[in-house]
């Protein structure tokens, strides 16, 4: 291997991690301080177009030859089942997560509204089903997922 090749292969992805890691840390830092954040999310969004000129002017790749491309076929395919039940555990976790945030705030203001107003029942409980159906949604997309495996 060509220097060149080294330095692309370690640290072109560590600089990488970092310029998109400086930013969220800048951002968690304002935000702790209590500071307006407008300058982190710039530092942001600078570091996402450097990283994105850097994946445009550096492409990774060429490190694979024929012969070694026919190999890992097979593996690709065995591994694509797993991604596929990776992704299917991604879309029902996070699905979950985002149903028990937004039922966690919504619930709440409908028992207030419905201790307040005993008529605005129906209208609570259509924002917490609200709620609920973006774990459903993400069930409903992990089992297109489960049956294109």
């Amino acid at each position: 291997m060509s220097v060149y090749e080294i330095l692309e292969l370690i640290f072109l992805p560590l600089l990488i991690v970092a310029a998109l890691a400086l930013p969220v840390y800048a951002a968690i830092t304002k935000k702790k301080n209590g500071k307006s954040i407008r300058r982190a999310m710039l530092t942001n969004l600078c570091a996402f177009g450097a990283v994105m000129l850097c994946a445009i002017a550096l492409p990774l790749g060429g490190f694979v030859s024929a012969e070694e491309a026919a190999e890992t076929a097979a593996v690709v395919s065995n591994s694509a089942a797993g991604l596929g039940y990776l992704a299917a555990a991604l879309a029902v976790g996070v699905g979950s997560i985002g149903c028990g945030i937004a039922v966690g705030h919504a619930a709440p203001a409908a028992i207030g509204a419905i201790a307040e107003e005993p008529k605005s029942f129906a209208k609570a409980l259509i924002f917490v089903a609200l709620g609920e159906g973006v774990a459903i949604y993400g069930l409903l997309i992990a089992i297109m997922i489960l049956s294109k495996i």
